[in-house]
């Protein structure tokens, strides 16, 4: 089989790489050029930018396989930089990672893939795939810790019928190190990437702000009755749930203050107690559904952010709208922006971006 494997210059990835020539499989290694932002092409745990390149070159070599380098930059700043900054804009908590995963990295290696003649692409990811009789599907990885599903709901059937991913199985990541140590990769003991690759030195607000300087605009914090409790350094700085941070008085007997809502158009963050946060419904759109949507409301899990555990809820589809209706057996807390992920077991069914906060729990 020819294989194109995604290196991204870390150890999970030239494992990939390394058990796919162990295999038997002709393998071309490809990593993306995906920005040169300054510190964070050298600062450790960074991907896809300055020493990272050259670790996937050396992989690369001592495996014996192709290897090219391509740049995205121009593609990466519009389809994932932009958005992470128009989404912060917005009032939102976007995530990046899949945003990345739906554009440069799948959309466009399975593009590459395909013209290179390769009958699959196979990344570092941790998540398994299996084919079923109704297509291929997409379950949670074998190691609960590393578990990446979350991050590639967006991924499309078709997309994902040519991908494959061989971290899926592994136990844990010292398997994975032991199996770079093993064929002698250079990057066995090399740190893990950051969630926010193109953000250096940790400040996404200063990213933010420079793509979208009215997010770094100043402006009221009011609390649920309307008052005003003092001013914020702008919206892009503040997420649904955050309670640090916020710079405001609280007074004897009041309860801790929380972000509840971003209202962008008017540049004001409101903040209430953490018991008025949790909500029972929520709506997400731009839905990718790796199974046929549902034609009436079914019981599955739901997870909301990347660290949580899978909740029960109510999933219902509006095809008229484009949106999944979402009602939570438990209240929790809705960040607009974030991914909302339906799970049947250890098996992805689809999501969607949370896009609402509706009604209020009891």
């Amino acid at each position: 089989m020819r294989i194109l494997v995604a290196m991204s210059g870390g150890v999970d990835s030239s494992v990939v790489a390394g058990l796919m020539a162990e295999a038997g499989h002709e393998v071309i290694g490809a990593t993306l050029q995906l920005y040169d932002h300054g510190a964070a092409t050298s600062r450790k745990g960074a991907c896809c930018a300055g020493q990272d390149i050259l670790d996937a070159r050396r992989v690369a070599d001592r495996l014996g396989i192709a290897h090219y380098v391509l740049d995205r930059e121009n593609r990466f700043r519009d389809a994932v930089m932009r958005d992470f900054a128009d989404s912060y804009a917005r009032g939102e908590t976007p995530i990046p990672c899949v945003r990345c995963n739906q554009t440069v990295k799948f959309t466009d290696l399975v593009d590459l893939a395909r013209d290179l003649g390769c009958e699959a692409l196979a990344t570092g990811h941790y998540a398994r795939r299996i084919d079923t009789p109704e297509g291929p599907a997409l379950l949670r990885a074998a190691d609960p810790v590393r578990d990446q599903s979350y991050f590639l709901f967006a991924t499309t059937r078709e997309q994902l019928a040519f991908t494959r991913f061989p971290l899926g199985e592994m136990p844990d990541k010292a398997a994975v190190r032991a199996v770079a140590a093993r064929l002698g990769l250079g990057v066995a003991e090399k740190p893990d990437s950051q969630d926010i690759c193109f953000v250096p030195q940790g400040s996404y607000a200063d990213v933010v702000a420079k793509l979208r300087p009215d997010a770094a605009a100043p402006g009221e914090i009011i609390d649920a009755e309307g008052r005003v409790r003092g001013t914020h350094k702008g919206i892009a700085h503040y997420t649904v749930g955050q309670g640090r941070g916020l710079g405001i008085a609280v007074a004897d007997g009041e309860e801790r203050l929380y972000v509840a809502a971003v209202d962008a158009p008017r540049r004001r963050i409101t903040v209430a107690p953490r018991t008025a946060l949790p909500v029972t419904d929520a709506r997400a759109g731009e839905a990718n559904w790796l199974v046929t949507p549902p034609a009436v409301p079914v019981r599955a899990q739901i997870k909301l952010r990347a660290r949580e555990v899978p909740q029960p809820a109510t999933i219902a589809w509006d095809a008229a709208a484009g949106e999944i209706a979402i009602a939570l057996d438990a209240p929790g807390i809705v960040a607009p922006g974030q991914a909302a992920v339906i799970y049947d077991g250890d098996r992805v069914l689809g999501g969607g971006f949370l896009r609402a906060r509706l009604a209020r729990a009891a």
